[in-house]
């Protein structure tokens, strides 16, 4: 199935299969956790409403062009993230630094699932445990009444004391009120003090929490067996749909019933559709009316997450003090606009979310047909992607103004402004509402199901890049994918066994600021349009577009990879280098200089493979300079470009399907 894919991509129009897995695996990869999780803890982080201005306009200079960029270049190319690059072979390097973000992605992300799946198996219970106050982790600082503020403003004890929140044999519990900044809210302390039983720095790494390993090896097991068996059969069930849909359009009559049950298609009729479907005469009839059933699954995972945080939205603007947060989330404070942090953390939102840098969006192109209007997707996603994002804030920040309101505390003090934070307000909101256990369990249930989603893409991607590297007849190409796929996340596994200790969320923010966001996603976007635009030529890729959806776009997209895109994207990051300031957790916890220096190392893992990859080619290539340049730069077209080449150019072509065909394997259809 994967090989009848990856030779499908090499000719113009033949299958719908990889235009319909490429457009749902976009779709899928285009809402995730970057949406309703990390959007609004750096929009709250960043004080609200000044964070939307950079945000927005960063959609339009920076987020739709690379992105557009990225699915034209897969489109145009056929190629994954590695291979694409053979667009300007000199910068494959772009590819190589794709995969190293990738890998880092992939192992910090899925704790975001982990910590989910704790939630969801919490849940299942007649009263939340992060509703109340009398459990074994909870503090004589947790309460529910907030009204026992000491008016002489003696307290308990402090929220700077919590800094080893496992310790509370310190505590002095003859108290009988408390200082309002000192008061912690059940939630808060379940995500603390059970989830992450966080500890004082990143030098108190502590012990291994064991219930969060088991979590963790659970999700990636999931993992492991979809990217095994999954893939396979998603463009099946997702090519049968289109087929069908394509059939009745030309007043075909297409008949599948529930599997088992008749049908009114003579068996000729039945044989094109599996002719056309799957290219394979053994597929039986039935094999595909099972298909058709599966992809039902594909409606309710898109349409499930938009369900619950609808709900959510209603339920939380209706909360006291609600509109106070979301007045927070809207009205700028201009002066933060002088921050360099607030312009890297939304410029790198937009990439974080858009997928931009990852290679993913090169390979998924790369599954279009090749007249599909890519430019039109790029808008249409992009805005799907981005409202998303805003609208997950309207039901994050009416929830904060009802804590805060609740609390009487400043909202920009209600909770922590770290990775956690839609631990804290999500939880809290179910919790308000009736059946809160039931509302608990669909919201972790949705959480799982939107990073998951990005997780087998991320994971996928990575496991597809590694096989079209290794070369066609050494040892390491014969391994079994199922190997190669099962190491992949053993590896990943162990790393992440950092990351479930009590010192834990140090290592993930570590991970989440350094190795796969801020300054390399920055420095991936800005030779991504400087190779596009300078090297290859941004009049000659307007062309090539043309050539694919029968007209070329607008200049502004020209302008923003030549000029505007690059300019902002080292603007920015010389902004931050400039104004650098060290890494800081929830607004209290300063990391060590060697921690800093860890998570630089994390990041120039990525950012050196252009420069060391461009020098290595020079180096090794014969000739002078400029020789070598032009030798180096000449695109390595692939056979469906022929028929747009003049005849009498020489060109270098890619290896026939046939002599490659141990390299090529499976091209995943994400």
């Amino acid at each position: 199935d994967g090989e009848v894919c990856q030779e499908d991509r090499q000719k113009e129009g033949e299958s719908e299969c990889p235009l319909v897995a490429a457009s749902g695996g976009r779709h899928g990869f285009a809402v995730g956790l970057g949406n309703v999780w990390r959007f609004p803890y750096l929009c709250y982080k960043n004080g609200g409403g000044v964070f939307l201005i950079p945000y927005v306009l960063m959609v339009f200079i920076g987020g739709i062009p690379v992105f557009f960029l990225e699915i034209a270049l897969g489109q145009f190319m056929k190629q994954g993230g590695v291979s694409a690059w053979n667009i300007a072979p000199l910068f494959k390097g772009l590819g190589l630094a794709s995969m190293v973000i990738v890998f880092f992605c992939n192992t910090y992300y899925i704790m975001i699932l982990a910590w989910g799946l704790y939630f969801l198996v919490h849940s299942f219970t007649f009263h939340l445990p992060w509703a109340s106050c009398n459990h074994e982790w909870n503090t004589p600082n947790c309460t529910l009444d907030f009204s026992r503020a000491c008016p002489n403003h003696t307290f308990l004890m402090s929220s700077s004391s919590l800094s080893s929140p496992l310790n509370i044999s310190s505590l002095d519990t003859n108290g009988s009120c408390l200082e309002p900044e000192g008061m912690r809210s059940p939630v808060m302390e379940f995500w603390e003090r059970k989830v992450l039983r966080l500890s004082g720095g990143l030098d108190e790494i502590g012990d291994i929490n064991i219930h969060m390993v088991l979590c963790l090896l659970a999700t990636w097991v999931i993992v492991y067996f979809c990217i095994w068996k999954g893939v396979k059969f998603t463009g099946k069930r997702t090519t049968v749909r289109a087929i069908i849909h394509k059939w009745r359009k030309r007043g075909t009559v297409v008949n599948l019933p529930r599997t088992g049950q008749p049908t009114k298609m003579t068996p000729r009729a039945q044989q094109r559709l599996i002719q056309e479907v799957t290219k394979d005469p053994t597929t039986t009839f039935e094999e595909l009316q099972t298909s058709l059933a599966s992809v039902k699954v594909v409606y309710f995972t898109a349409l499930f997450p938009y369900l619950v945080l609808v709900v959510l939205f209603f339920h939380g603007v209706s909360l006291p003090g609600a509109v106070s947060g979301i007045v927070y989330y809207l009205k700028p404070d201009w002066s933060k606009l002088r921050d360099a942090q607030v312009w890297i953390d939304a410029a790198t939102q937009i990439f974080y979310s858009y997928a931009i840098g990852l290679g993913a969006l090169t390979a998924l192109g790369s599954y279009n047909r090749f007249n599909n209007n890519c430019y039109q997707d790029a808008f249409v996603l992009a805005l799907i992607n981005s409202g998303t994002s805003v609208f997950a804030g309207f039901v994050v920040f009416s929830v904060l103004g009802f804590m805060a309101a609740e609390q009487g505390v400043d909202i920009s003090k209600v909770a922590e402004s770290g990775p956690g934070l839609a631990f804290i307000a999500y939880p809290k909101a179910v919790t308000l509402m009736p059946v809160a256990p039931l509302w608990a369990v669909l919201f972790f249930v949705m959480l799982l199901v939107l990073g998951l989603d990005s997780q087998f893409v991320g994971v996928e991607g990575f496991i597809t890049g590694l096989l079209d590297m290794l070369p066609p007849k050494s040892y390491f190409s014969s391994v079994r994918r199922e190997v190669v796929v099962a190491i992949c996340c053993i590896t990943c596994f162990f790393i992440d066994l950092s990351m479930v200790t009590e010192g834990g969320m140090y290592v993930f923010q570590l991970f989440d600021y350094y190795s796969a966001s801020g300054i390399t996603l920055l420095w991936q976007a800005f030779w991504e349009c400087v190779v596009v635009a300078w090297v290859y030529g941004a009049d000659r890729f307007m062309d090539d577009v043309a050539r694919m959806i029968g007209y070329r776009p607008r200049p502004y997209m020209k302008w923003c990879w030549s000029y505007i895109t690059p300019l902002v994207c080292m603007g920015v990051f010389m902004f931050h280098v400039v104004n650098y300031k060290r890494l800081v957790y929830n607004g209290v916890y300063v990391y060590p200089w060697w921690g800093e220096m860890l998570g630089w190392a994390l990041a120039l893992s990525s950012m050196l493979c252009i420069p060391l990859t461009v020098l290595y080619k020079l180096l090794h290539c014969k000739g002078a300079l400029i020789e070598r340049w032009q030798h180096l730069t000449t695109p390595i077209w692939g056979r469906h470009h022929l028929e747009f080449l003049p005849p009498e150019t020489e060109v270098k072509l890619l290896p026939n399907n046939e002599q490659s065909k141990n390299t090529l394997l499976f091209e995943s259809v994400i």
